[in-house]
Order: C-alpha cells, then sequence, then structure tokens
C-alpha cells in the first residue's frame, strides 16, 4: 500500500513538472524571443547616438567637460567630441542644464543596461556647426556666427534643437519594439526627454519677443525657423512647430501660443531613425553624413544607410 502511495506521489509529480515546463514553452516560443531581441536591440541602440550628443552638450554647457571626466566606461573609447565648451549661462540656466546633463548620463547607462550599445560617435559640438544650422534656418550667413555658447538666451536656442528630436524618434519607435521591457524603458526615456523640451520651450516662450542680439530677430522667430528647417530636412510634412504658430495650429484651433509641439489633436509627432538622420546629418539624406555627426551615426541601422553612399 505504501509503495503504490509513493509511485502515485511520484507520477503526479513527474505530471506537474512536465506540464508547467509545456505552459513555459508555449508562452514564450523561442523564435519570437530572438525576433523580438533583434528588432528591439536595433531600435534601442539608434538613440544612443542623440543621448551621446545630449549628454556631451549639456554636460559642456554646464561644465566645461564631459562624458571623458564624469563617465568615461560610457564612451566606449570614442572620440571626445570636437569644439564643445562650457556655455556663459546665468545661475538658473546652468543649474537646469546640469541636471539635463545627468540625466542624459543616466539614459546612457539604462540603454547599454539593455543592449550592448556603441561607443560614443564623433560628434561635432563646434560654434561652427551650430552657426552653420542657423544660416540654414534663415538662409542667409549671420554676421557674426551664432555662437551656441555666448550666453544664455543663445545656448536655449541651441539646445531646442536637441531634446525634441529624440523624443519624436522614441514616439515613432515604441510601436515597433515587441518587447514589453523595450517599450518600457522607451516610454521612461520619452518621459523624461519630453519634460526636458518642456522646460526648454517654456523658459524661451517666457522670452519669446525678446530680441536676441546682435541679430535683431525674436526668441520666437528662432525657434519657428529651426522647426521649418527639421520639417524641410525629415521630408515627411510638418512635424515640428515653433513657439508661436497661426491660431490655426495651435491648440484645438484656439490658440497662437505653443509652449508645447503636437498635431491637431495635440498629440506627439513621430519620426524615423531615417527621418531623424536627414535632420541631425543636415544633409536631409540618411546616407550623407555631416552636421553633428561628421563621420556619420552609428548602429546597425545607421551604418545600413551609410554602406550605400
Amino acid at each position: 500500500m505504501e509503495r503504490r502511495r509513493s509511485l502515485l506521489v511520484s507520477t503526479l509529480m513527474v505530471l506537474f513538472f512536465f506540464n508547467i515546463h509545456h505552459l513555459q514553452v508555449m508562452s514564450c516560443p523561442e523564435p519570437l524571443a530572438s525576433n523580438c531581441t533583434d528588432q528591439d536591440r536595433k531600435l534601442l541602440e539608434f538613440p544612443l547616438n542623440l543621448e551621446y550628443l545630449e549628454a556631451e552638450f549639456f554636460l559642456y554647457g554646464a561644465l566645461g567637460f564631459g562624458l571623458d571626466k564624469v563617465a568615461p566606461n560610457l564612451t566606449m573609447g570614442g572620440p571626445s567630441p570636437i569644439g564643445a565648451q562650457k556655455a556663459k549661462l546665468d545661475p538658473l540656466t546652468r543649474d537646469i542644464i546640469l541636471q539635463f546633463a545627468w540625466q542624459e548620463v543616466g539614459h546612457l547607462r539604462a540603454i547599454k543596461k539593455t543592449v550592448k550599445g556603441f561607443a560614443r560617435p564623433q560628434l561635432d559640438l563646434s560654434k561652427k556647426a551650430f552657426a552653420k544650422v542657423m544660416d540654414d534656418a534663415f538662409g542667409k550667413k549671420f554676421i557674426p556666427p551664432f555662437n551656441p555658447y555666448a550666453n544664455s538666451y543663445n545656448y536655449l536656442i541651441a539646445s531646442y534643437l536637441v531634446p525634441y528630436v529624440g523624443l519624436t524618434g522614441y514616439v515613432g519607435a515604441n510601436p515597433k519594439l515587441q518587447c514589453p521591457a523595450s517599450r518600457k524603458l522607451v516610454a521612461g526615456l520619452l518621459g523624461v526627454e519630453s519634460g526636458q523640451d518642456a522646460v526648454i520651450r517654456t523658459m524661451l516662450y517666457a522670452k519669446a519677443a525678446h530680441i536676441v542680439y546682435p541679430y535683431g530677430i525674436t526668441v520666437a522667430a528662432f525657434t519657428n525657423k529651426i522647426s521649418e528647417l527639421r520639417n524641410k530636412l525629415g521630408k515627411m510634412g510638418v512635424k515640428d512647430e515653433g513657439l508661436v504658430v497661426p491660431k490655426s495650429m495651435g491648440a484645438e484651433g484656439q490658440i497662437p501660443g505653443n509652449v508645447l509641439a503636437g498635431d491637431e489633436m495635440s498629440v506627439a509627432f513621430d519620426r524615423t531613425p531615417e527621418e531623424i538622420l536627414r535632420i541631425v546629418y543636415g544633409s536631409g539624406n540618411e546616407s550623407v553624413p555631416g552636421g553633428f555627426y561628421p563621420k556619420g551615426a552609428d548602429g546597425d541601422i545607421a551604418k545600413s544607410y551609410l554602406v550605400k553612399s
């Protein structure tokens, strides 16, 4: 009797563990996991290009030095940025930019905790690189050349160039991700990037009518021209709006103030990696490097276009 009871218990235990294993296999088939990992990896690695740029620009702007000093392991041996320097910022602006800088260091850590990533690409954060963007935006050569590091107004206008492009990329990537963990990470990154962009836009909006010396152009006009340039380079219609827009383009068509950019239902715009490359290269072509990435961006997605060039 005791022997039969022992045999029955053993049989039930074998069946139990077999069923548990069978359910685990059914719930997470290997091919799906592999496809998910590979696609998500490419989409999660691509934003590192922009996170590197933001981290270096904000760190240098606030401190006068960058990742090589505060987190050299995150660079993975990539070259130091060209021309980055400390900006002449008022105390409040410096405080906020320094907060952004450390947030970007955290973003690099978060992404690299999830995917292997790649070394910091060559970045051009020189006065010349930013001056060219402004010249292209206005269709004329500024004299003297625009200097992002000259004062708080210039630096905030230059910062207007940075987080927004990244956040539209996160919006575009999210529906393409297959793994819940990847979507969670991107949602978290998007939340903070959107917050940074909102703070920058709010600070600029508070001074929208200020005339930027010595150009005789308002802060609002700078943002509008930059947004128009990004739309032109992206080649996918209006996905960018300045601080003051025609009333018909404002929230619910009711107001010209545009402290947050969004579509006709005030939903954030999305961009593909190809659109982002066209913008940050300044060439309007994802296969032609330049702008802030003189040697091109890194990662499988970006490199797939460089190979074709």
